[in-house]
């Protein structure tokens, strides 16, 4: 069993910046992929970026290429979400999520473990 806390959401003008940060329980952490996922009001859950288990892959949306960074520090049980350049289409409530096979991807489905969800709410 794995649980996941999200933290790192809050409000921020376009063009801004937030780091989320996903901790989580358990001893095998290292062996997992993780992913980002986030749902805006009224709108299905979707994929943001996924890594891999060592943190040597990494897969993103195409509509935050180039924006956010996802990345790992297995020492310290953590995911992160490097979110820059934040568009008020960014609003949303962000989810991290963990897969035991290690093999990043961008499916929802493929996920055994989410957290609770922060808020992102980006203002124009």
């Amino acid at each position: 069993q794995v649980q996941l806390v999200e933290s790192g959401g809050g409000l921020v003008q376009a063009g801004g910046s937030l780091r989320l940060s996903c901790a989580a329980s358990g001893r095998t952490f290292s062996t997992y992929a993780m992913g980002w996922f986030r749902q805006a009001p009224g709108k299905e859950r979707e994929f943001v970026a996924t890594i891999n288990w060592s943190g040597y892959n990494t897969y993103y949306a195409d509509s935050v290429k180039g924006r956010f960074t996802i990345s790992r520090d297995n020492a310290k049980n953590t995911v992160y979400l490097l979110m820059n350049s934040l568009e008020p289409e960014d609003t949303a409530v962000y989810f991290c999520a963990a897969r035991p096979d290690g093999y990043r991807s961008s499916g929802p489905q493929t996920y055994d473990y989410w957290g609770q969800g922060t808020q992102v709410t980006v203002s124009s």
